[in-house]
């Protein structure tokens, strides 16, 4: 299984990427992670670039928003668990400072929100990893979470 996470902005703190980087390494195991970073802009611009990299094909799409229902690490899992069964992939898209375009919203197949609170998208990005990481490891039935 692919997973692709659509992401705007880079991890310009070190301590952000040394933990996505690995959060990233220990996915390796269970699927395939491309992470494409688009350049920062205003909610618009960044909307059409995430839409132009959808063309490509990207499975499920998930686009983290605010007004998106937060989801059990279980219940990530299970979607996640009966993606791949199905052999289908799965992109999350994480916005810039300004959110997601309206247009993005509309694309996406569900809208999730990892918290009521709002996080940086460096932020943002380590936790929707470690979630991921997670979910798989739910489904490996490891230790990893109790």
């Amino acid at each position: 299984m692919r997973v692709n996470l659509l992401v705007v902005g880079k991890l310009k703190e070190p301590s952000w990427r040394e933990r996505a980087e690995e959060y990233a390494k220990r996915l390796r195991p269970y699927v395939t992670l491309d992470i494409t970073e688009l350049r920062d802009a205003d909610a618009t611009r960044e909307g059409e670039r995430i839409l132009k990299a959808l063309e490509k094909g990207h499975g499920q799409v998930f686009a983290l928003a605010e007004e998106g229902k937060c989801r059990p690490s279980a219940a990530l899992a299970q979607t996640l668990g009966e993606l791949r069964d199905g052999g289908q992939d799965a992109t999350f898209i994480i916005g810039g400072a300004y959110g997601l375009s309206d247009a993005v919203k509309a694309r996406a197949d569900a809208l999730l929100s990892l918290s009521p609170m709002t996080f940086t998208h460096e932020m943002a990005r380590v936790v929707l990893l470690e979630q991921i990481y997670r979910a798989f490891t739910i489904l490996a039935g490891t230790g990893y979470h109790h």
